[in-house]
């Protein structure tokens, strides 16, 4: 009775790394076993741990029985924020993910995250990731402001102040709600 199977964890993509495998031949595997009539749905992975599988991954999200979707976080479009996040990619890697997916798996939805107002963001920093989404136009897009939490590197940091934040935050917002993603269908 069960027709769907969601794959999940705190980064799906990063499966296999410590087990010597990887994601694609999990998802395989699966494949071979999910019955006709039920679909296999993957959970968020960050763009370093797809971008070494995008070709496999494009087949496996080609398949009848796996939706055409992918969450992979973006955060920031503005390296420097990427880096100060002490995230593991670039914007550009981020694109060529998207890019690459967008063209390879027809009808593909892409869902990211984005985060405004982490310590250090600037105004031109903020606008590359409104670019980003105005580029994109994602069709399901999670908006968070940063809030520090005690104790981590970024809560020492000088802070992006709180009506900044409330305004990025609301900016964003209203360019996701400025396009209707799903019209056509």
């Amino acid at each position: 009775g069960v027709c769907e199977i969601w794959l999940t964890s705190e980064d799906t993509g990063a499966y296999g790394r410590d087990i010597g495998t990887d994601l694609p031949s999990l998802l395989w595997r699966l494949v071979e076993e999910i019955p006709e009539g039920a679909m296999l749905r993957l959970g968020m992975t960050n763009p370093p741990y797809i971008l070494e599988h995008l070709e496999e991954m494009a087949k496996v999200l080609n398949h009848p029985r796996v939706y055409a979707f992918l969450h992979v976080p973006v955060q920031s479009a503005s390296d420097s924020v990427l880096m100060d996040m002490k995230r593991e990619y670039c914007a550009a890697d981020f694109r060529t993910v998207v890019d690459f997916l967008k063209d390879r798996v027809p009808g593909i939805t892409i869902a990211t995250d984005i985060i405004c107002g982490f310590p250090g963001e600037t105004e031109a920093d903020f606008q590359e990731t409104v670019e980003l989404v105005r580029q994109y136009r994602f069709p399901s897009l999670f908006i968070n402001q940063f809030y520090p939490r005690p104790g981590t590197p970024a809560a020492k940091m000088e802070q992006v102040p709180a009506h900044v934040k409330k305004q990025r935050t609301k900016e964003l917002s209203q360019l996701f709600h400025s396009y209707n993603p799903y019209d056509h269908k």
